[in-house]
């Protein structure tokens, strides 16, 4: 028998209350409480649950984003295989499923719910109703992971139905995912059976949703950041918010993970068992997890701290086995198999030429630094040989995207705020298809980047003109098969790059560039079938009319 024993604070989010106590675990499992007579000593708070992210974001497998995450006391995700459904549909999901068993870490699958997330684009892979049934049915999957086709659900449409009703004849809970929704629209989304979203991009559209009753998830990722304008709904509502990260990239890992969340709101004085709750304690309880909360028979999964105030934390336990010590993973790294689909060859300078008109104005995206949403801008063309150029000088730069799955034509557009004064990057990680996106100022780096993706079925990659860099992707174009901490190094050499040579002003370029193809995120997309307005929900021109 394996048998530890702790002399602690023991928070307890319960009773809202800290006593010292003597905690004793045996196999894994918390067999006794006692009172304790030692002063001081650390916290034990239950871990930190992310409660909506792709993991596949991190450019990581499972069980590599869990060695980086458990040093910041992450021991559950609920966690939305739609990326690698995209690619390479059920296979993927099982795929990610049994990496992520290999190691001691809590992942929470669901099934994806839109796959293709619209019939705009074009994925590797289909989801239907019956794949759906299957991943319930065979216990690998616990919930509907977020409805992105709001309007589908507005609107009635059959497959959705099917999907939500689906879900509910086994009993799991429908994450949502609808940006901007509001009053009546909001409400009956709710009405349907979606119990969260983590779209919220304004205080006013969190309270919306939490009074139609959603769970709102409040949002801090490498691309949308929603934590300041959402964080006084924890106060307001405290069973009725959790904290996510939805796409964390490598860097950002490094850095940390929901722990950051909660320092910042411990910061700001709210109430420190409405922080827990929304870390640990209510995503546990709306998904059921198996995760433990510090009572006699929960499994043993806790964080020892310093405080309840800059939360070092000191080690992380899961069922009974700690997992990181002072900042260092206890977790090895893991063999994997590749799985990946790839079916496309190099393109010339020439694929990349777009036609055009003086007389009509071409209409460009605009990026928002930190949002996932952009604008609609409206520009003067500039033509040269009668073809549309970019316009360094106003930062409009070429953006395409370009089918994966199959030889086709490219599909090309416009956008501003990137800050590239030279070059190109791209990505086969391009939400939520994942065909090769990329932006650049001409014609030459873009073939340049785009043809050292392909070459390499799948990375990240940026060029000054001449030199070329590359995070290669093996795994689905979404991950690599290299240790975590060595990728959050090269992603960051590569992100600094884009800034320092290229002169990117974004937070994160490579983050941002991955959305520019979502179409289900306002206002105006690419994706690889042309230009698409999130608003009216139908493709548009790249010039007027």
């Amino acid at each position: 028998m394996t048998q530890f024993r702790f002399h602690v604070n023991l928070v307890d989010l319960f009773t809202d209350t800290i006593t010292p106590k003597e905690v004793v675990v045996e196999n894994g499992v918390i067999t006794q409480i006692l009172p304790s007579k030692h002063q001081g000593g650390p916290f034990m708070i239950p871990g930190f649950v992310d409660a909506h992210v792709h993991v596949e974001s991190s450019l990581l497998p499972p069980a590599e984003f869990a060695r980086m995450a458990v040093v910041h006391g992450t021991v559950c995700t609920v966690s939305d295989p739609h990326e690698i459904a995209n690619v390479t549909g059920v296979k993927g999901v099982e795929w990610m499923i049994e990496n992520g068993k290999k190691v001691p870490f809590k992942f929470h699958f669901g099934a994806p719910s839109c796959v293709p997330a619209t019939p705009f684009e074009t994925a590797g892979a289909t989801i239907s109703v019956s794949d759906i049934r299957y991943l319930f049915e065979s216990g690998k999957t616990k919930y509907l992971a977020e409805m992105m086709n709001w309007p589908g659900v507005l609107f009635n449409d059959e497959e959705v139905f099917a999907k939500i009703k689906l879900d509910k004849e086994f009993g799991f809970p429908v994450d949502g995912h609808a940006p901007g929704l509001l009053g009546e629209k909001a409400r009956k989304y709710a009405e349907a059976g979606i119990s969260t979203d983590h779209e919220c991009f304004t205080y006013e559209e969190g309270l919306a949703k939490i009074q139609a009753g959603m769970k709102v998830l409040i949002r801090e990722g490498s691309a949308a950041k929603n934590f300041e304008a959402l964080i006084p709904l924890l106060g307001q509502f405290p069973a009725m918010v959790m904290f996510c990260s939805d796409d964390k990239h490598p860097d950002s890992l490094l850095d940390g993970h929901i722990n950051q969340l909660v320092k910042r709101a411990a910061a700001r004085h709210n109430n420190i068992f409405h922080v827990l709750r929304a870390a640990s304690l209510n995503p546990i309880m709306h998904y059921k997890l198996p995760v433990g909360l510090l009572r006699l028979g929960d499994p043993a999964d806790f964080l020892l701290v310093d405080d309840l105030h800059h939360f070092h934390i000191l080690e992380t336990w899961i069922d009974g086995e700690k997992v990181a010590s002072s900042g260092d993973s206890l977790i090895e790294r893991q063999s994997l198999e590749l799985i990946n689909q790839f079916q496309v060859n190099l393109k010339s300078e020439t694929d990349f030429e777009v036609n055009g008109k003086h007389d009509k104005k071409i209409r460009v995206i605009e990026a928002i630094d930190g949002q996932l949403i952009t604008n609609q801008l409206l520009f003067e063309p500039k033509l040269e040989n009668g073809k549309l150029i970019p316009q360094p000088e106003l930062d409009i730069l070429k953006l395409l995207v370009v089918n994966r799955y199959n030889d086709a034509a490219p599909a090309i557009a416009f956008i501003k705020n990137f800050g590239l004064k030279k070059g190109a990057i791209a990505s086969s990680v391009g939400h939520d298809s994942h065909n090769i996106t990329a932006i650049g100022l001409d014609d030459a780096s873009l073939a340049k980047v785009v043809n050292a993706i392909i070459e390499n079925k799948g990375g990240l990659a940026a060029t000054d003109g001449e030199h070329v860099h590359v995070l290669p992707l093996p795994i689905a174009g979404l991950m690599s098969d290299q240790d975590g901490y060595q990728v959050a190094d090269l992603y960051t050499k590569l992100d600094r790059f884009a800034k320092d040579e290229l002169g990117s002003t974004l937070g994160s370029p490579f983050m941002t560039l991955s959305f520019m193809a979502l179409l289900v995120i306002p206002e105006l997309k690419l994706s690889d079938k042309g230009l698409f307005n999130g608003l009216s929900f139908e493709f548009v021109g790249l010039q007027t009319d």
